[in-house]
């Protein structure tokens, strides 16, 4: 039997990191902090030192006052077999029960004053103190020196050694976020040939529903088109982007169920100026009602104009994607927008922000970190929120990213995180075909190698991988019980380790065969206008999801809250589409210039299911987990 243990317990090579080892030296009184450094800061990497003089703002984060009691009831209410089973805490009675004191916040933020920092917020579960100063002020009272690095091709500050506290507060610690830049190595998980922030046209022929044009529409050739090595033609052009009507068709959802009553949070950074406009017009092209949304800034989050190493204008299209997904999945259900506005480091507080202001029973998040390249005192607050949100019935979705096993963006196989938190559930991607009728004519797991057409000899040219659904197994956590006997073994052989494995469920989200969503963008010229274009990514396929489980909320009539072990405990159901490997291919035309034919066209060939180490297998696999919902999904769980 494959051990499993909680996450209090996680892996024992970071055991140790985010404890506190008093100070030899009695007279300092302090204590250091372990697991705030990230790997990457090392000697090797190393850069120069850091300006003393550049601000630096960062949270203190206290833990909550019984760990283990916390993590036991998050585990008991979301488990389908517990007595508790459903019983959630208001975020008032999780305040009381588990937040740390006031006189613990107030012990540190009388301290973060004494060394000089402007204290700038507590929220209300106590869970971290921030605050701002310089490099040098943090060097001071940390103990510690600061240094520039070299990492995945950024140069980031981060402490050189482990820093401490004082002895008086540094026991109810659990980590220190914003020292290091670490945050910067965010990443959306959306994938699209062109940024979203500049325009992006889909170039014709291309296909309202599957194979409705194939490559005899292509005209025009200079040479005839020959078939690609292990492909016969003609070949489907891609289609132009699903509308929602098709989606809820192929996932088998009731007209009936609408959302009515629920709400969705996305989280985001920053937030685009044209959202309710441009869900306005797309609702209307698409023959639907639209909603009014709620965007809101966290407070205590720190602002930073535009700047190329954030590009907040880069995340409009990210916010216009799981907005657009949500409503098109349950449109009366009632979205709040949360925007981080500093990628930074403001995304923690913007997650606590909604758990703990129980903003709405089902939030999507479109992001995620290359695990090893975090410090663990990164990683346990925001796991502390994760439990916390589970505790009062909130199910956190994840995206798992579409790097495949990361393994040629970080060189080594990982998978993401927060999707691999045991506490949230991480949405794979699918390539999709959308028959005339709304039906499933292909589905099957995303990875992507591209060709690039050469026009004069009519033959393709390989590229090689280009991108696809992430996953595979967790080197930070070990398997959580609700995966016992779920994950082959084959799974974990491949990946060298056994653990948490994602994603757990999956939905459609190559951008091949994507999603259509419409955005104000700007044009040559400076012309800004609303155009819609295809997009796509395991992005896509989280906010789906969770519109999904909107619909789930309402027919059930209560929170699913966390679901991951109602899932699994319905994996033979039939509440799920067994997602199996099948060859397919599009054939998609670009522009050159991303918006129009004027600098001629692109032809690329995109296959399906061709990944890195992640397989698509019978059963649960590591590219689409548990599968796709199917017409039995909603009414499944709401037993």
């Amino acid at each position: 039997m494959r051990s499993r243990t909680s996450i209090l317990g996680i892996v024992a090579s970071i055991a140790l990191l985010g404890s506190v080892i008093p100070a030899l030296a009695a007279p300092s009184a302090r204590a250091t902090l372990a697991g705030n450094v990230p790997p990457w800061a090392k000697s090797a990497n190393f850069k120069a030192a850091a300006n003393p003089s550049d601000s630096i703002g960062f949270r203190i984060y206290l833990g909550w006052t019984d760990p283990a009691a916390v993590e036991a009831l998050a585990k008991a209410v979301s488990d389908p077999g517990s007595a508790s089973y459903g019983q959630y805490l208001t975020p008032q009675q999780f305040r009381q029960q588990f937040a740390p004191s006031q006189s613990q916040v107030n012990a540190v933020q009388s301290w973060l004053r004494s060394q000089g920092f402007r204290v700038d917020y507590t929220p209300l579960n106590n869970h971290y103190v921030a605050a701002e100063g310089s490099v040098a002020q943090a060097a001071s009272a940390f103990g510690t020196t600061f240094g520039t690095y070299s990492v995945a091709g950024q140069t980031l500050r981060s402490p050189s050694s482990d820093v401490s506290l004082p002895t008086s507060i540094a026991g109810f610690v659990s980590g220190v976020v914003g020292l290091d830049e670490s945050a910067a190595l965010v990443h959306t998980n959306i994938a699209l040939d062109a940024p979203p922030s500049a325009a992006f046209v889909n170039a014709p022929p291309c296909s309202t529903y599957w194979n409705e044009k194939n490559t005899t529409s292509l005209t025009g050739l200079p040479a005839p088109l020959q078939a690609p090595a292990g492909y016969t033609l003609p070949l489907p052009m891609a289609p132009c982007g699903y509308v929602p009507s098709q989606i809820r068709g192929v996932y088998g959802v009731a007209d009936s169920l609408q959302g009515n009553g629920q709400t969705v949070a996305i989280i985001d950074a920053y937030a685009s100026p044209t959202i309710q406009q441009d869900l306005d017009q797309w609702s209307a092209n698409r023959g639907m009602g639209s909603t009014n949304i709620t965007q809101v800034v966290a407070p205590g989050t720190m602002n930073r104009p535009e700047n190329k190493k954030q590009d907040p204008q880069g995340w409009y299209g990210e916010e216009t994607l799981d907005v657009e997904a949500v409503h098109g999945m349950a449109p009366n259900a009632h979205i709040v927008y949360v925007g981080a506005p500093n990628n930074y480091q403001d995304l923690d507080a913007a997650m606590n922000h909604v758990v703990d202001r129980h903003l709405a029973s089902i939030v999507t998040n479109s992001y995620g970190f290359p695990t090893e390249l975090l410090p663990f005192g990164f990683i346990k607050p925001q796991e502390d929120t994760l439990l916390q949100g589970a505790i009062e019935g909130i199910g956190i979705y994840f995206s798992s990213g579409d790097n495949s096993d990361e393994s040629m963006s970080v060189g080594y196989r990982t998978a993401d995180w927060p999707a691999s938190s045991p506490f949230v559930t991480a949405v794979g991607g699918t390539s999709l075909g959308v028959g005339q009728s709304n039906n499933r004519v292909i589905e099957t797991g995303w990875g992507t190698h591209t060709s690039s057409l050469n026009t004069t000899t009519g033959a393709w040219v390989d590229h090689g991988w280009l991108y696809g659904s992430g996953g595979g197994v967790s080197r930070l956590f070990a398997e959580p019980s609700y995966q016992a006997n779920a994950v082959p073994g084959s799974v974990f052989a491949a990946q060298g380790r056994t653990g948490r494995a994602i994603p757990d469920i999956a939905a459609f989200g190559d951008p091949n065969t994507g999603y259509l969503i419409g955005q104000t963008q700007t044009f040559p010229g400076g012309v800004v206008k609303y155009s819609e274009y295809r997009i796509g990514g395991t992005s896509l396929s989280s906010p789906i999801m969770a519109g999904i489980m909107a619909l789930a909320d309402q027919a059930k009539g209560s929170a699913h809250g966390f679901a991951n072990p109602a899932f699994y405990a319905n994996a033979t159901s039939g509440a799920f589409y067994d997602v199996l490997h099948q060859a397919g291919a599009v054939v998609r035309v670009n522009y050159v210039n991303s918006v129009d034919a004027s600098n001629g066209l692109a032809y690329r060939l995109r296959t399906f299911d061709q990944g890195l180490s992640l397989k698509t297998t019978p059963g649960w696999d590591d590219i689409t987990g548990l599968g796709t919902p199917t017409s039995a999904f909603i009414g499944a769980l709401s037993h």
